[in-house]
């Protein structure tokens, strides 16, 4: 062929350059089975949401150009390395857990979820526990809170539910109405609910919780085995929560207290660890176990489906630039390398999407270019160019797919599980789920006396600024947990009754 001048020929260059095709991956490091075809419920079924490869690439190109010119605010992060001392991969292939001694980098962020940037870290909120395995086939991140369960299970009504969270659109003040007219409404939030008016809605700074992904996950061995999956994060440190009044002391005498705690026992050379186990189901357990396994609000009972030891997280470095490798860090759900799959659970599901399209907007279509994001252990080979921040463009390689010029070509390896799917599609009512079986465990079998008594007047206590109709409705919900509850919450709601109001002492 004749010879072109340097810019016609430039693709053909970048070929005798380059040589061989590198495979292609998606942003966040992890190989792509199949860039011709998405991911449909049959040859001519609809598209799922979890294509992660899809949503992957249709969101960067949305945002590749600039255009004309929002929970977990607030946070400390550290980072460190996951160790494996426990072999699992009879049930996951994943990289990380590869074998016994095997260590990985890693990066953490903790944080409240309800607050702005300046509130105070004692507030009575869950905590957000986020792990980013720097793998050498991708990032994983494992994105949970300290608590094993959550108020919902539909993402639908996840942006609703963080709107009574935040600040009333009117007076610009938190709503006790707003916050326990949708608790009450929702009784599935019950669960959660004990969980944050309880003493580990309180903990006493980030190293004394533990953590979890809360989901459930498929976890997949060498044979394409697959079993469904919980990962817990057991702190090594203990379990410390603060009470209620040491916490409102701390809220004005030091806001930042969990973040200097964090901070000052790294400097300190005291790391602080946890001990990572998982719950395995089987799908044949799934198909007839007593309660949904995919529902966010319940948990796997331990005398069922019993802890199984796989490794230690330590954190050993505090970041150098808080902007730079906290405020920066971006985890989602959606991250996840081979061995690691979906499963069915609707606010999994949801959160596959949203996350990562929240970080496009908050930091930009490529923040997985951002150093504390990006898969640095592996090469991110794509057809994404272009957009704000720009650090890594790949040079002269072709940007669009199918080529001819060495570009990154598929890896069917890496391809999920193949899974059957049946059922009419429309939109299923969960209401009449069981709400309160798991609670009343929890109220009857966890709880000490004297927790118990702390949970009703950590309640009440928030309980009694609502409107009287939202507090009888509340009374009822946490009654069908146990009547004892419910008589207990009505006499600890009688002691801050407003004048007039049917919880005065004298109406009981």
């Amino acid at each position: 062929m004749a010879s072109r001048d340097p810019a016609s020929d430039q693709l053909v260059n970048y070929k005798k350059t380059v040589g061989q095709s590198d495979k292609l991956t998606t942003g966040h490091g992890a190989p792509i089975d199949c860039k011709t075809s998405s991911l449909t419920a049959g040859p001519r079924g609809p598209i799922l949401l979890q294509d992660v490869t899809l949503i992957d690439e249709l969101a960067h190109f949305d945002r590749e150009r600039i255009p004309e010119r929002v929970v977990h605010a607030k946070g400390a992060g550290a980072f460190g390395y996951f160790e494996v001392t426990h072999d699992i991969t009879k049930y996951c292939k994943a990289s990380v857990f590869s074998e016994i001694g095997k260590k990985t980098p890693i990066g953490v962020r903790f944080s409240t979820v309800g607050g702005e940037s300046g509130s105070a870290d004692t507030a009575r909120d869950p905590r957000g526990f986020a792990v980013k395995f720097y793998a050498e086939d991708g990032i994983w991140d494992l994105v949970g809170n300290n608590t094993p369960i959550f108020f919902i299970r539909d993402p639908l009504f996840f942006p609703s539910f963080i709107h009574t969270q935040k600040r009333n659109p009117a007076t610009h003040l938190k709503d006790p109405d707003m916050f326990w007219d949708f608790i009450t409404l929702r009784p599935e939030t019950t669960h959660q609910v004990c969980f944050l008016f309880s003493d580990r809605g309180t903990p006493d700074g980030y190293r004394f919780m533990n953590g979890y992904g809360s989901h459930t996950f498929k976890l997949v061995n060498s044979k394409n085995e697959p079993v469904y999956c919980k990962f817990h994060y057991k702190t090594d440190q203990g379990i410390k929560n603060l009470m209620a009044d040491k916490a409102a002391d701390l809220s004005s005498s030091d806001p930042d207290y969990s973040i200097r705690d964090l901070y000052n026992a790294i400097s300190q050379g005291n790391f602080p660890s946890w001990t990572l186990s998982i719950q395995v189901m089987t799908f044949a357990q799934a198909e007839k176990w007593r309660w949904n396994p995919f529902d966010l609000t319940k948990v796997w009972p331990h005398s069922e489906f019993p802890l199984i030891p796989v490794g230690k997280l330590v954190l050993d470095r505090n970041p150098k630039n808080y902007f730079a490798e906290v405020e920066q860090i971006a985890f989602s759900p959606s991250h996840l390398i081979p061995g690691i799959e979906p499963s069915p659970d609707k606010m999994l599901q949801g959160r596959l999407f949203s996350y990562a399209d929240t970080h496009r907007h908050r930091l930009g279509a490529n923040y997985l270019q951002l150093p504390v994001n990006c898969p640095y252990r592996c090469a991110v080979k794509n057809y994404q160019r272009d957009g704000p921040q720009t650090y890594c463009n790949q040079e002269g390689a072709p940007n669009y797919f199918p080529n001819s010029f060495s570009g990154p070509t598929e890896c069917p390896k890496a391809a999920l599980t193949k899974f059957s799917t049946t059922g009419d599609v429309m939109r299923y009512n969960a209401d009449d789920e069981d709400n309160f079986g798991q609670v009343t465990s929890f109220w009857k079998k966890t709880l000490k006396p004297a927790e118990r008594e702390r949970l009703v007047e950590n309640i009440a206590s928030h309980l009694k600024d609502a409107s009287d109709f939202i507090q009888e409705r509340a009374l009822k919900n946490f009654s069908q947990v146990d009547a004892e509850f419910g008589k207990m919450l009505r006499a600890g709601l009688s002691k801050y009754a407003r004048p007039g109001s049917k919880f005065a002492t004298a109406n009981l």
